[in-house]
C-alpha cells in the first residue's frame, strides 16, 4: 500500500494543501520552503499510531505542541488537520481515508484534543469521532483510537502501515564519535546514531544477504574496497562495520566505521534501508556527502531495488536540492511536488502543462524545475 493522497488544514508551512503522491516522489522547494514539514506529518502519524511510547499527546508535545505545529497564517478555524487517503497504488481508489483533526484545550491543563477523528475502509465509515461517549467524558478526546488497541481492531492494518513508516537521515558523526556522544538516543533515532544497533537485530540469514548486496554496490564506486562485514566487539559486544580495503598484505587493510569517509556511510545506510521494509521510506537529501556520478542515479536505484523485491509495494518520498538526482531522464514527472512560498503560506503543486511539454522534449527535472526553486536575488549574497 502507498499513500496516495494527502489534504491539510493549519500544519506548520501550509495553510491548506491537496497533494497527489506516486510510488515514487519528489520534494522541491527552497530552503524554508517545507519540505522537512511536510515529511514529518508521516513521521506525526507513526508517532501518534504508537500503542507504548507514543499517541496523541506525545507526538504533540514532542514537536514543542500545537502552538509549533498550527501554520502562522491562520485566521479563523484553528483546528490543524490531517487527511490521508492510503491505496493500492497511485491510480487506484483509497482503499484507507483516515481524518484527524486537533486543537489546544481551552483551559486547564491544555492538552491537544481531537476535533475529528474518521476512519474509512472502501468509502465504509468504521469510526466517527467525537462520539456520544467522548461527548460525556471529554478526557476520552486525548487519545486517538488508532493508538489504542481496543478501539482500532477494525482498521489494526492501516495502524500498523503507519507505524511502519521508517525516516533515516544519518548523520555519519553520530556513527563515527559514537564512544564520546554516549548512548542517548532521540525518539525514533531519526538521525541514525542506533543504525549499527538496527543491523544487529535483523536476523543473521537477512544480514548478511543484505550486507552482500550492499558490498557488491561498494566495489563499484569505492575506491580500492574489497569486502564488507558486520561483527561484534569482543570486549564490549557493540556491533561494528568493517570494510577491507586493498592491501600488500592479504589479511591486512580493514577499517572500522570511524574510519569510514561520511559519503560511504551514507552510501551504506541508504541502500540499507533500500532493502528494509514494506511501508514508507522517508529520504531528506540523499545526496549529501555523495559523488555526483552516484547521486545521479539514485532514482534508478531506487527502481531497480523495487523491482528486484518479490514483496509487496513500497514507497520512497525524497525530499531534495540536488541538480545531479533531478537531472536523471529516468524520474516521472508524475512524482515530483514543487512547493511554493506565498503570502499565505507554502503551496505545493505539481508539474504544469508548460513545463510537462519541456520534459517530453527531452529537458530533465533539473533543467526545468530547478531554476524555479533558486532565490532570485541569490546574486547579492556576494555583498555580504
Amino acid at each position: 500500500m502507498i499513500i496516495s493522497r494527502l489534504i491539510l488544514k493549519n500544519w506548520r508551512n501550509f495553510l491548506d494543501a491537496d497533494i497527489p503522491f506516486s510510488e515514487h516522489t519528489y520534494l522541491l522547494g527552497a530552503n524554508a520552503s517545507g519540505k522537512s514539514n511536510l515529511l514529518d506529518i508521516f513521521r506525526f502519524l507513526r508517532d501518534v499510531s504508537k500503542t507504548q511510547g507514543g499517541g496523541l499527546q506525545k507526538a504533540v508535545f514532542d514537536r514543542g505542541g500545537i502552538k509549533k505545529l498550527r501554520c502562522l497564517h491562520v485566521r479563523r478555524g484553528t483546528d490543524i488537520r490531517i487527511e490521508i487517503h492510503v491505496s493500492e497504488s497511485a491510480k487506484a481508489d483509497p482503499t484507507w481515508k483516515y481524518i484527524l483533526g486537533f486543537k489546544n484545550e481551552p483551559r486547564g491543563e491544555r492538552r491537544a484534543l481531537i476535533s475529528s477523528e474518521e476512519v474509512y475502509q472502501k468509502g465504509e465509515c468504521l469510526l466517527h469521532r467525537p462520539d456520544s461517549e467522548d461527548k460525556s467524558d471529554a478526557s476520552r478526546l486525548t487519545q486517538t483510537a488508532l493508538e489504542q488497541i481496543q478501539a482500532n481492531v477494525k482498521f489494526r492494518e492501516l495502524a500498523k502501515f503507519f507505524k511502519d513508516i521508517t525516516y533515516l537521515h544519518l548523520v555519519p558523526q553520530l556513527l563515527k564519535f559514537s564512544d564520546q556522544i554516549g548512548g542517548q538516543f532521540l525518539e525514533g533515532d531519526p538521525f541514525g546514531q542506533g543504525f549499527l544497533e538496527r543491523l544487529a537485530r535483523t536476523p543473521e540469514n537477512a544480514r548478511e544477504n543484505r550486507l552482500k548486496r550492499i558490498e557488491q554496490a561498494l566495489a563499484l564506486v569505492v575506491p580500492n574496497f574489497e569486502e564488507l562485514r558486520f561483527i561484534r566487539d569482543d570486549i564490549t559486544g557493540r556491533p561494528h562495520l568493517e570494510a577491507r580495503y586493498v592491501h600488500h598484505r592479504p589479511h591486512a587493510g580493514w577499517q572500522r566505521e570511524e574510519q569510514f569517509s561520511d559519503g560511504t556511510l551514507r552510501l551504506i545506510a541508504l541502500l540499507w534501508m533500500l532493502q528494509e521494509g514494506d511501508s514508507i521510506l522517508l529520504l531528506e537529501e540523499p545526496e549529501l556527502s555523495l559523488n555526483n556520478g552516484i547521486v545521479t542515479q539514485i532514482p534508478i536505484l531506487f527502481q531497480s531495488i523495487q523491482r528486484g523485491r518479490n514483496r509487496r509495494s513500497s514507497q520512497i518520498i525524497v525530499s531534495t536540492h540536488s541538480e545531479s538526482l533531478l537531472s536523471n531522464q529516468g524520474i516521472d514527472p508524475k512524482g515530483v511536488l514543487l512547493l511554493e512560498p506565498a503570502r499565505e503560506g507554502t503551496k505545493i503543486r505539481t508539474v504544469n502543462i508548460r513545463e510537462k511539454q519541456l520534459l517530453q522534449d527531452g529537458f530533465s527535472v533539473a533543467d526545468v524545475l530547478m531554476p524555479k526553486i533558486i532565490p532570485t536575488t541569490v546574486e547579492q549574497l556576494s555583498f555580504f
